[in-house]
């Protein structure tokens, strides 16, 4: 009797499991066995359907996906169609995003997970959010099988979860090995991940992959990992991939639609806030893939219509906080969306709005990606609720002050820029540029580090080296108290007595309704002014 192998390595953490029947192998002798994949990331809290961007035609446009009741009934229906050879899972980043998720510190998701039945789910860099045993209290709510080959407990050097899953299926070996971002305890608060050690990807995969290949005899390869496209790009093009078929990517909520290839392996990322379903079908002969289709699949909730389990899952779980998730507390009349790597509306209000209240010189905040958009309806205006604000900023910090001189806001800049426009992959650090109010910067993004400023003008006026500026973030927990948005060395620093969404409803209840557009704050050069995305070497665009 021949068995047909396949690996699938995932990155985040690691569990062992394996099955077979009789009846599957039986079945699938010297046949071609069909195996379905349907994989979800970066859902970021986000429940119900919303607005959607997309770039179509050199323009913004808009459409309502998502929801996850709807996405069960897409599961359902695409497992409908190989019953006995699909597998479902998530890339992490699932419990934190949204106004439910913060507020219950993740806990409202163990009912709803579990019954969104996945085969097993990775941790993403946002898992950590409320803490070490936070995080292990809810991701053992979900009763689905949770996998990450590179997280430790700091204390006994031992592994949190198992490092892969191996499942059965059809006569086929499916291996999972996962990854989370090692980079977690600096792109994050340092004291949400306190209690976790995060070693490289490079540090046990050969190992992982050489256990799976030649003992557990896993003949295909997926790797999937939660470390953003650029650096799972630069994994594709490394020799000791080779026995790697894909890498299920995560984190940057790129949604590609045609696998990208590398020297080594294909890299596919589906998308995020519940909107999309990556669907990687493969038909496998003699432990070989000799057939593969890749399809991005939107959730709309017109074709898929609500699962009423996972909805009524949903209902309870968000029943405590409706009184203040659906509070209005302003208007916008332009729309507020975050998906351009250079300046985005929604971060210009927070900006903008942070400098009113301190009356600093400038605002300074993260390069998120998550939050969905909000579209301005029929009527000229939408409503922006508390909800949106959890959406907007899901940490809600107190507002840090502080001081720094020219020279040290254009040295840190030119780190900040090198962070997303790095040439080595591997030196880029997940988010887009970060943002600000008060200060325009003109860059070149493609120039070596240290040498991509042009001109950095503040309140309108070049940028004086030796003078002192004030400036206004939000405090990190855990960060040294001379450190700005990981700007170090700042002086005269101080934690205020309100936090950021404090700021965003006093902002919005003194002027009302805002009308926040991309004002050219920050310009590369030599790009266009409406990019999606940046992975240099591929033809992949975000659309």
């Amino acid at each position: 009797m021949h068995k047909i192998s396949i690996l699938i390595v995932v990155s985040v953490i690691s569990l062992s499991c394996s099955f077979s029947t009789k009846k599957q192998e039986k079945t699938t002798k010297n046949n071609i066995a069909t195996i379905t994949i349907l994989h979800t990331s970066d859902i970021h809290g986000q429940l119900f359907p919303h607005d959607e961007l997309f770039w179509e035609n050199e323009q913004i446009t808009f459409k309502k996906l998502g929801g996850l009741a709807h996405m069960k009934t897409l599961f359902e229906k695409e497992k409908s169609k190989n019953p006995e050879g699909t597998i479902i899972l998530d890339g992490g980043d699932l419990i934190q995003g949204s106004a439910v998720a913060a507020l219950s510190k993740g806990a409202a998701f163990g009912p709803i997970i579990k019954a969104m039945e996945y085969d097993f789910l990775i941790p993403g860099n946002w898992e950590v959010v409320y803490g070490k045993e936070q995080m292990m209290r809810v991701l053992e709510s979900f009763e689905t099988p949770i996998i990450s080959g590179n997280m430790y407990h700091e204390s006994t050097g031992k592994h949190i979860y198992a490092p892969y899953i191996i499942k059965e299926i059809k006569g086929v070996k499916l291996g999972f090995i996962a990854y989370n971002d090692p980079e977690i305890p600096i792109r994050q608060n340092p004291s949400f991940s306190k209690g976790i050690r995060f070693d490289p990807v490079q540090e046990n995969l050969s190992k992982l992959i050489k256990e799976l290949k030649e003992e557990k005899k896993v003949d295909i390869l997926f790797l999937v990992t939660h470390i953003g496209i650029s650096k799972q790009y630069d994994l594709a093009n490394q020799p000791y991939l080779e026995q790697v078929d894909y890498i299920l990517g995560n984190d940057t909520h790129e949604r590609i639609r045609k696998p990208i290839k590398g020297k080594y392996t294909k890299i596919t990322e589906p998308g995020a806030f519940a909107s999309f379903v990556g669907k990687l079908s493969l038909k496998v002969k003699n432990g070989t893939i000799i057939e593969e289709n890749y399809n991005l699949i939107e959730v709309e909730p017109k074709i898929y219509p609500s699962n009423a389990i996972v909805a009524s899952k949903i209902e309870a779980a968000v029943a405590p906080y409706t009184s203040i998730t659906e509070d209005i507390i302003g208007y916008t009349s332009t729309p507020l969306y975050r998906y351009f790597v250079v300046e985005n509306p929604m971060d210009n209000f927070i900006t903008d709005a942070l400098r009113w209240k301190t009356g600093t010189d400038i605002a300074i905040s993260n390069g998120f990606r998550f939050s969905p958009p909000i579209n301005v309806e029929k009527n000229g205006k939408a409503a922006i609720t508390k909800g949106h604000l959890w959406n907007m900023v899901p940490v809600n910090e107190n507002v840090k002050i502080g001081k720094a001189s020219g020279k040290q806001i254009k040295n840190w800049l030119e780190n900040e820029i090198h962070n997303v426009f790095a040439k080595n992959p591997t030196e880029r650090f997940g988010g887009w540029l970060l943002r600000f109010s008060g200060m325009e910067l003109l860059f070149y993004s493609n120039k070596e580090k240290g040498q991509r400023i042009a001109e950095i003008k503040i309140n309108h006026i070049p940028l004086d080296e030796k003078k002192l500026y004030t400036i206004a973030a939000c405090r990190r927990e855990g960060e040294p108290m001379h450190m700005l948005c990981r700007m170090p060395h700042a002086i005269d620093t101080k934690i205020m007595d309100y936090t950021i969404h404090d700021v965003l409803e006093d902002y919005l209840k003194e002027k009302g309704t805002i009308a926040p557009v991309n004002d050219g704050r920050a310009r590369a050069i030599d790009l266009p002014p409406n990019v999606l995305s940046q992975l240099p070497g591929t033809d992949y665009h975000f659309h």
